[in-house]
Order: C-alpha cells, then structure tokens, then sequence
C-alpha cells in the first residue's frame, strides 16, 4: 500500500474513532476521502483497507462502485445507437449533466442504500472519476444523501480546497462548494 493511501485509510480510521451524533442532517454525514487522482488504482487496490477499518469500528460496510454504471446505463437504452450517431440528443449532454443518467443513477443507487444498510452503516461510493462529463458528482451526492442513515464515503479523486469548501474532481472542473466532511492523506 503506497504511504498516500496508508494516509488517506489512517485519517478514515481516526476519524470512525469518534462516536457518531444522531439527528445530523444529511449533508454533516457525508465525508470525501480526497486522494490524487494519480493514486486511483492504488486505492482500487486497497479498498478492502477502509472496509476493515470500517468493520473494526463496528459499522457496516455497503460498497456503491458507479465505475461502470454509464456503460450499462447507456446499454440498457432502447436508442443507444442513434445516441452514439448523436450524443446531443440526450438530456443534458451540451452542459455535461445527463439529466436522465443521473435520475436512473440516483434510483438505483437509493434502492439499494434502502435495502442493504442501516443508521449504523458507512455507505462507500467509488468510482466517482468515471462521471467526469456525464454527471457533476454533487448532482449524484445531493440525490442520494438523504437516503444514507449511517455516513456516505465518497471516494474523491480530485482536490479540495478547505478555505472555500471547494472540490474539484480530476482537478479539471469549476469546483463547487460542499460542507461535506473532508479526509485527506496530508493528515
């Protein structure tokens, strides 16, 4: 394990140390584990490492990986070939938010927060990168947030910036402001 993603599952592990509040609102449960993108497959390689930890705090574990979820989306489409001839026909594709994309993502993604996890359940989405163009990674953590009782991780390849609250995912899109609960691997 490269000593950033050793870092980045150290400042998780500290921060499972601390007992959880009840009644926090939504958005006081969500953390972005923040890491170079440079470090994605190191951390796609060490993934078990935060489920272990999870486990070892005595929480649940519930692995939401959107890695490929465009792909099947896009599959499971009835006109997916005229949309490859013309990408501009789908909802959003000239401002790069897939309106339907993300409403069928956000559903999916809520059925199986509902049925799988509980108040005591770290809910980990990964594979965020892969919604560069298709969907801004706020739009998928606004829709979901709420159904999340325990904590959403969210597996951030990107930067934050802590005096504006600002994220940026691949360090490549205008960022937006977020209160979400930072971890990074400096710490």
């Amino acid at each position: 394990m490269s000593s950033k993603v050793a870092k980045l599952v150290s400042a998780y592990r500290q921060h499972l140390t601390v007992p959880w509040q009840t009644g926090l609102a939504a958005i006081q449960r969500v953390i972005f584990a923040v890491y170079d993108k440079a470090d994605e497959l190191r951390l796609r390689a060490n993934t078990e490492e935060f489920a272990l930890a999870t486990q070892q705090a005595g929480k649940q574990w519930l692995l939401l990986d959107v890695t490929h979820a465009f792909p099947e989306w896009m599959a499971s489409q009835e006109y997916r070939d005229a949309y490859f001839e013309s990408p501009e026909d789908l909802d959003g594709y000239p401002e790069g938010e897939l309106k339907q994309f993300i409403a069928d993502l956000n559903a999916q993604l809520r059925a199986r927060i509902t049925a799988e996890s509980g108040p005591d359940t770290v809910v980990a989405l990964f594979g965020v990168g892969t919604l560069f163009g298709l969907a801004r990674v706020s739009s998928v953590v606004e829709g979901i947030k709420d159904a999340v009782q325990g904590r959403l991780l969210v597996f951030f390849p990107g930067e934050h910036h802590p005096e504006t609250h600002t994220y940026r995912l691949l360090d490549a899109r205008d960022g937006w402001n977020y209160l979400a609960v930072p971890l990074m691997a400096s710490e």
